[in-house]
């Protein structure tokens, strides 16, 4: 099979794929058999930057960083807002409005989840993807288009005939996605994101698709614009017509014959909306037939054939009568308030996470106050308000604590960093969580160590870290409360399978701050070796796509460490030995190391280093006497001179490419 002809191939899997996964929820692969082809598939776009194309799968992972502004993009049709009803009475006068309107004393309509998301336009020409822009004003937005490939659940490609389709959605951020944006934001000290909603438009406005990427946006498609000369009859056909094209829809949604249907469904889903795995704010009805849309028409401001039924929030009233602290594994130090039991969103509600420091004192939040409580989200309890007026006497602001609650050790705030951290790693907190994490699914996914066996094992003295897993006694696990000769054999076999672990889950599962699964996988393609790893300058981190200084500073900390060097060194020692497949596929560099310095005039820094492993070369950040080349690119400084002091042989950028045969 030529080059060609396999990144075609691989290009139609993958994003069948991705509908399989996204759209249907019926996926056929597993994550590592999509990552694997997705892997094949840069390696030959690499190899072969002739079929390059903006729409390949490979752009989900976000292209190059934005250098300037937004382009603006004007709205034909105008994306218009839409008209609220927060009350069935407001509901049923515009259903009053719609019929005086229209003549008719039946309207057939059209309802629908309202996701609480950003409206997105999409343009298809000759079935790709040319042009996303954000709603704006209405009349201008931005051009996206760099960002929103990298939303998974749209196609990149659609399935038609016309030669132009231009629709509209909604981009939001799933809670699960959202609560785990939000601990990485909280565990790097930065300020967390206030509701999903302010989550997904941010993320649209990042200048870098590739964080854009790592937000996993999703989407769906609600409106038809255009396709050509090609009309509808109504809003329930145009449906028909996107999903024939592969687009994401809003998973409930129907027609109705009238109101008296519709405010049955808006009761439905005011039971079953907190069951849902994305936020929404109410339910979008639309008059369903087209003709009768257009004889209706629009305001300035919004369509009269469509209305929002919004659901009030729900929130209660509660009276503090603690706040708690708790510690993460990276020794952030988390206050909640602890309240009066309230039910909210189907479930009972006791407590709610105030984030940091700054936050109570910003909300001044006491023991003893009056609050009100939302489900942020319908899923996140938090403090929406506190009444001061109804304040007993003899409160007293919250005290910034200055000795962890966990360990008594005293507390740090590192410059620039909203979190307040123990930095004690004997901190029992810190050790609880730490092996909580190490064992997690997406880390070293041992079967049967979930909290209630970590704090059994500490208790009993049978480990003392994530290394001490590794001389676990079998027969002693078997002796704790509850387990058993067979819940013990399990978590052994467990800890011994995850001996030979990915490289990248071992990175991601020893918690060195802010390297979080991606961060790790490009970790482990880049060094190839815990070793490696270990051993790597700041200097040599930083060349690593997407890792910053902060980055390379925390992971140069994590090994500076003496402890935790110990702990790898023991792991090692009871046979933990790391996995990686590195992406060799030729050996015209076997055995060399070549530095590359300057600015290139073909790849980034990242794209030539990994030309270099493909050929079985190990790129390096410094010049040494065993370097064996240095590619100098325009600009060249200290380390072409070192170079040539070393004689170590120079490079152009064309001069390597014709050595590997590019």
């Amino acid at each position: 099979m030529t080059p060609k002809k396999e990144i075609e191939k691989l290009r139609a899997e993958l994003e069948r794929h991705n509908r399989l996964y996204y759209i249907k929820a019926a996926p056929e692969i597993s994550d590592f058999e999509f990552d694997q082809r997705l892997k094949r598939l840069q390696e030959l776009e690499e190899a072969h930057p002739e079929y390059a194309d903006p729409n390949s799968p490979s752009q989900r992972v976000g292209g190059a960083p934005m250098t300037g502004d937004f382009v603006t993009v004007i709205h034909d049709p105008p994306m218009l807002s839409i008209e609220n009803a927060y009350t069935l009475e407001e509901l049923h006068e515009w259903d009053a409005r719609v019929k005086k309107g229209l003549g008719v004393d039946d309207v057939e309509y059209e309802a629908e989840l309202k996701i609480d998301g950003v409206s997105i336009d999409l343009l298809y020409e000759n079935g790709a993807l040319t042009r996303a822009a954000t709603r704006g004003d209405g009349v201008r937005g931005d051009d996206v288009t760099v960002n929103v490939r990298t939303v998974r659940a749209l196609p990149l490609k659609i399935t038609t005939k016309w030669k132009r389709v231009e629709v509209r959605g909604e981009i939001y951020i799933s809670a699960g996605d959202f609560k785990i944006l939000n601990d990485q934001l909280e565990e790097a000290g930065q300020p967390v994101l206030a509701n999903p909603r302010n989550a997904a438009a941010g993320s649209l406005r990042q200048k870098d698709p590739k964080l854009v990427a790592q937000r996993r946006l999703s989407a769906f498609v609600y409106h038809l614009v255009a396709t050509d000369d090609v009309r509808v009859a109504s809003q329930s056909q145009a449906y028909e017509v996107l999903a024939s094209m592969g687009f994401p829809l809003n998973p409930k949604r129907d027609v109705f014959a009238g109101m008296a249907a519709v405010e049955a469904f808006i009761e439905t889903i005011r039971e079953q909306r907190h069951s849902l795995t994305f936020d929404i704010d109410g339910i979008v009805i639309k008059v369903n037939r087209r003709a009768q849309q257009q004889e209706l028409g629009s305001t300035s401001k919004a369509p009269r054939w469509a209305i929002a039924f919004k659901y009030p929030p729900e929130a209660a009233e509660t009276v503090v009568r603690a706040i708690n602290l708790s510690v993460g594994r990276t020794g952030a130090v988390t206050p909640a308030a602890e309240f009066d039991p309230v039910h909210l969103g189907g479930t009972t509600v006791v407590n709610a996470t105030l984030h940091n420091f700054d936050e109570v004192a910003r909300k001044d939040v006491r023991v003893g106050d009056r609050i009100v409580v939302e489900k942020g989200g319908d899923i996140i309890p938090k403090v929406v308000d506190v009444l001061t007026a109804k304040r007993p006497e003899g409160t007293e602001p919250v005290a910034l604590p200055t000795h962890c609650p966990a360990c008594g050790q005293p507390l740090h705030r590192f410059e620039g960093e909203v979190a307040i951290r123990c930095i004690n790693q004997g901190c029992p907190a810190i050790v609880r969580e730490s092996l909580f994490h190490f064992g997690a699914r997406k880390a070293m996914d041992i079967e049967g160590l979930g909290y209630q066996t970590i704090s059994q094992l500490l208790e009993a003295g049978l480990i003392t870290d994530y290394a001490s897993l590794y001389e676990l006694p079998e027969a002693e696990v078997a002796k704790l409360p509850g387990k058993g000769e067979l819940s013990a054999r399990k978590l052994s076999e467990g800890i011994e399978k995850s001996k030979t672990a990915e490289l990248s889950r071992v990175i991601f599962a020893i918690g060195i701050r802010m390297v979080g699964e991606r961060a790790a996988k490009l970790l482990a393609n880049r060094f190839g070796s815990i070793d490696a790893l270990m051993n790597a300058t700041a200097e040599e981190l930083v060349e690593v796509d997407e890792i910053g200084p902060k980055v390379a500073e925390s992971i140069t900390f994590y090994f500076s460490v003496p402890a935790n060097r110990e702990r790898m060194a023991k792991m090692q020692g009871l046979g933990v030995a790391p996995t990686h497949v590195a992406a060799v596929r030729g050996d015209l560099l076997a055995g060399k190391t070549l530095v590359v310095t300057g600015t290139l005039a073909r790849f980034s820094r990242d794209e030539i280093h990994k030309l270099i492993e493909r050929e079985g070369g190990k790129p390096s950040g410094s010049v040494s006497a065993k370097t064996s080349y240095l590619v100098a690119g325009e600009a060249a400084g200290s380390k072409l001179e070192k170079a040539r002091s070393l004689e170590v042989p120079i490079l152009t950028e064309d001069e390597f490419l014709a050595m590997i045969g590019e």
